[in-house]
């Protein structure tokens, strides 16, 4: 006995598993997926290029050079030039602003608009639910193409022959975005409908919750349910309805260019140097390719984006 007393008591110490936070969570699981990851990095230089695009393009947009008409790419133009004698390179750099700074008001106008709308429809439900799901019901029974071309349409009516007050400023703010505000105002007032019926189908879901009845029976009032229980807990969806909302915000106002109802020349946009670009397709190619692949590579890479985002957040798909 006493010889058990005298042994030396030896600690071993056993190391615990690191718990990772959740954000370093999904850089793990977002890190995991190559194509998202390649597709981030194009993402953020495309930013860094629209942000600094008076540094990085070679000439202005709209700088004309009548010598050097329709010229093949070469080493004073790497992407050639139009029939104006316009660098094409420094077109599509200008361009990236016209499509990221679209896609990201529309975003902004989902996240103001949609996220809230659709909070108070899913947590309140009764006769606001009601009102507010019947009116989005009116709004997705027109095609959305078709009612944003007439709001540009009228818009642009409108602001041509009145001379009020608020028409003038409208003007100008157009005048200053380039002829984007119609695209803006009808891109708000569609994109936010489907994010909103997400975000009311989440709330549905979470509202019956235990943590969502035990915080209510402590005396937590809607507002402090909404923001500190809710929101939180439904921000996942509402991030991938984002990442993929983008590359369709691109598209559609590439797709408006086009057709001559987005930007006003000689600002530049993707759809408007791809309109270009097929009158002469066949005398000079360069012109259709150049902007084409540019949207092509930049709407995949969001895609591939959005898919690893909604990969890295979706339980179900989760390979811990």
């Amino acid at each position: 006995m006493d010889t058990l007393q005298k042994l030396p008591v030896v600690s071993i110490d056993v190391p615990l598993p690191r718990r990772r936070t959740p954000f370093g969570q999904f850089v793990r699981r977002f890190t995991r997926n190559r194509a998202a990851v390649i597709s981030a990095i194009f993402v953020l230089l495309l930013a860094v290029v629209a942000i600094f695009a008076p540094f990085i393009a070679p000439y202005d947009y709209d700088e004309v050079n009548f010598a050097a008409i329709t010229v093949t790419p070469s080493a004073a133009y790497l992407f050639g030039t139009d029939a104006l004698g316009r660098d094409v390179l420094s077109r599509l750099i200008y361009g990236a602003r016209v499509s990221l700074f679209v896609s990201l008001i529309a975003q902004f106008v989902i996240i103001v608009v949609g996220v809230p709308i659709g909070i108070l429809s899913g947590f309140l439900g009764g006769w606001v639910d009601i009102v507010i799901q019947r009116i989005i019901d009116v709004l997705y029974a027109f095609p959305s193409l078709l009612f944003i071309i007439i709001i540009m349409t009228y818009l642009q009516g409108t602001l041509s022959e009145s001379d009020t007050a608020l028409a003038q400023t409208l003007s100008e703010v157009n005048d200053a975005t380039g002829g984007l505000l119609g695209v803006l105002i009808a891109l708000g007032l569609v994109f936010w409908l489907t994010v909103s019926r997400i975000v009311r189908g989440e709330v549905l879901s979470i509202k019956e919750k235990e943590f969502i009845v035990a915080a209510r029976a402590i005396g937590a009032t809607n507002r402090h349910l909404m923001l500190r229980h809710i929101l939180p807990n439904i921000l996942a969806p509402v991030l991938v309805a984002i990442a993929f909302g983008i590359p369709n915000v691109i598209m559609l106002e590439a797709g408006l260019s086009y057709l001559g109802l987005g930007t006003k020349p000689p600002v530049p946009s993707w759809g408007l140097m791809i309109a270009e670009g097929v009158k002469n397709f066949r005398s000079f190619p360069h012109l259709l390719i150049a902007p084409g692949l540019t949207l092509a590579i930049t709407l995949l890479s969001f895609n591939y984006l959005g898919d690893g985002i909604r990969q890295a957040l979706d339980p179900s798909l989760r390979n811990d």
